[in-house]
């Protein structure tokens, strides 16, 4: 029983704190990582010893395989030198950095160095992209983060496994030790580790594509996706390939294929059943690094080193990486610099943010706990390792928004995104509007229902953009999702009522209070997007190349008038090449590319100045009085 109430109390714990502090901006692992190591101390409690297999097996692979589903394969692929620079070049910078400094502080073979440099070599994808994301980080740097974590993390165990062997012992799991380590037995295995991982990623990736091609039910598919990272990692290490790298690449392949593999529920099912997931795992693993702080530091006590200089070592190496990551990272951009392609302000005040976002975590101390148990000093390293994580979270994860802040980093503006919102939902239902227009059985009073139900889905997009600044009155979307979320939660205890005379089987009963709370859901994440927006901070517009105060006034723009194209090309029987919409009236028109013109000729009759693109991914205005972009 005593390992199912730990479990109990565990996930318990995490609960409670994650609602305690939450609500209040408190970062929760920092959070947890100080009540467990707060619960270390108190007598009566457990002594928490995590097993390598435990995190290496158990852990590990679910983390991963979740953080790589909400992860974009596009993105990758356009950041990918700087991903590769990162989860390679920097890994491998970083380990042989610490690796010098702890055989110059400590009485180790240089080989067991470079293993503890290996150890915490890699920030962790849960702790880096987590602050960035709540921090509202670019979301270049937020990208780079996102592949570089999920990516680094084989280069280390590579790393480390190899220095392991050149130091005469085993990694758990890793195999006999070699009898001597060359340069070519070095690329070899990293070659094996790469290629391997990756070439069983994409097998367990076509495997479980061809089983969800087969499969309707919900919670089956749900299911399957909870074997992905296990089927995906125990089959690579055990062929000598990188775990790390055949999840990553399984999950990136699945989620980029999600919509020809899955059905709609299966992918929100499986949205909401792998958050639940991580939530309970990403934050249990803060709680027990916090709840072997104590028993870590009684190993040391009995050591040569001993506790204090064991934690003098500790700071030595947690300032080294600490300085390692800015350093690679202006000199990767000191080059773009020089030849003119990057604004020197701008890629210093980058780098030390994305230099300050590596916080280590679960990677670091899996890894640690990979020592055999006959390496020397293994306590002390692996406190070492403890320290490190600890210590780039609390002094990474706590200033690193006051940081982003003081160099003025931001995230993208909560105004542009709900403008490419906006233009993406006008595009998709104009689509499907021509689309169904087209068929020759199409009912002209389906085709009007549609056509108003299109047309409030996108205005709803766009009353955004003009609600925007604490203290607006509501947008007529908001006022009618309130109104209707009122009348749903009066017909849910009308239901629960006749419920309770028991006289409707409870099928039917379940079936329309699943149809309610799916409705309320949809109008409550609208109208919450929509408050958070509106709530956001609002900041000062880039400067125009020019001055132009039709530009400058333009404030909220006027909803488009038409969703499925330009009226008066359809009328006239001409196609157009790209849309605008006049910001003053709404009025939709085809670019000066289009054999039209009609957005010029609007501005021509009616003397509004300013058209808005309408365009998927531009959001970018034209003044037509004074020829300015902006």
């Amino acid at each position: 029983m005593q390992p199912a109430v730990l479990v109990v109390a565990i996930v318990l714990v995490v609960i409670v704190v994650s609602r305690l502090v939450g609500p209040r901006g408190v970062p929760v692992p920092l959070a947890l990582l100080v009540v467990g190591g707060v619960l270390s101390v108190v007598p009566g409690v457990p002594e928490v010893r995590l097993s390598p297999e435990v995190v290496l097996f158990g852990l590990l692979p679910p983390l991963l395989y979740s953080a790589s589903l909400t992860t974009s394969l596009v993105d990758i692929r356009a950041y990918r030198s700087k991903i590769l620079s990162l989860s390679v070049g920097l890994v491998l910078f970083t380990a042989l950095g610490v690796g010098l400094v702890v055989w110059w502080l400590l009485p180790v073979p240089f080989a067991l160095a470079i293993a503890l440099g290996a150890v915490v070599a890699p920030p962790d994808a849960v702790a880096a992209t987590a602050v960035a994301r709540r921090i509202g980080l670019p979301r270049k740097i937020t990208t780079v983060l996102e592949g570089e974590s999920l990516l680094n993390d084989a280069t280390a165990l590579v790393t480390l496994r190899t220095a392991l062997a050149a130091a005469g012992l085993a990694a758990h799991g890793a195999g006999p030790v070699p009898e001597t380590v060359t340069p070519a037995s070095v690329l070899a295995d990293l070659a094996l580790a790469s290629l391997g991982g990756v070439a069983v990623g994409v097998v367990a990736y076509l495997g479980i594509g061809w089983l969800r091609r087969h499969l309707t039910e919900v919670p089956a598919d749900t299911a399957l996706s909870f074997l992905v990272p296990f089927v995906a990692y125990a089959p690579a290490e055990a062929i000598g390939g990188s775990g790390v790298l055949a999840v990553v690449t399984a999950g990136l392949l699945l989620a980029h294929r999600s919509t020809t593999l899955q059905s709609a529920p299966s992918r929100l099912a499986e949205r909401i059943n792998w958050s639940s997931v991580t939530f309970v795992l990403e934050n249990a693993v803060f709680l027990l690094i916090g709840l072997q702080v104590w028993g870590l530091v009684q190993d040391t006590r009995t050591g040569d080193l001993g506790t204090g200089r064991t934690l003098l070592v500790a700071l030595a190496v947690l300032v080294t990486v600490l300085l390692l990551r800015p350093l690679w990272l202006f000199g990767q951009n000191l080059v773009p610099v020089l030849r003119g392609r990057l604004d020197r302000r701008h890629a210093l005040a980058y780098s030390l943010v994305s230099g300050w976002a590596g916080m280590r975590g679960v990677v670091t101390l899996a890894a640690a706990l990979t020592l055999p148990e006959e390496t020397p000093m293994r306590p002390e390293l692996v406190l070492v390792a403890l320290v490190v994580t600890v210590g780039t979270l609390l002094l990474q994860g706590t200033t690193l928004p006051a940081l982003a802040r003081a160099l003025d980093v931001r995230g993208p503006d909560p105004r542009q995104d709900a403008l490419a919102e906006a233009t993406v939902l006008g595009a998709t239902t104009g689509a499907g509007l021509r689309a169904v227009e087209d068929a020759p059985d199409a009912d002209p009073a389906v085709l009007q229902v549609l056509h108003q139900q299109a047309a409030d889905r996108v205005n709803r997009s766009w009353e955004r953009l003009g609600t925007l600044g604490p203290g607006d009155r509501e947008s007529p979307a908001e006022a009618r999702s309130r109104v209707r979320i009122d009348m749903i939660r009066e017909e849910r205890r009308e239901l629960l009522r006749i419920r309770e005379r028991g006289e409707v089987d409870h099928d039917v009963l379940t079936s329309i209070l699943g149809q309610l709370d799916a409705e309320e859901t949809v109008l409550v994440w609208s109208t919450t997007r929509s408050a958070d927006i509106r709530d956001a901070e609002l900041r000062p517009p880039t400067p125009l190349v020019g001055a132009c105060d039709h530009l400058v006034d333009d404030g909220a723009p006027h909803p488009p008038s038409e969703t499925d194209g330009c009226p008066e090309c359809r009328a006239e029987g001409l196609t157009w090449v790209h849309l605008r919409s006049c910001t003053d009236c709404g009025h939709v028109g085809c670019c000066d590319s289009s054999e039209g013109k009609h957005a010029a000729a609007h501005f021509r009759g009616s003397g509004h100045p300013v058209m808005r693109s309408i365009e998927p991914g531009e959001a970018w205005r034209w003044c037509f009085v004074d020829e300015v972009l902006g």
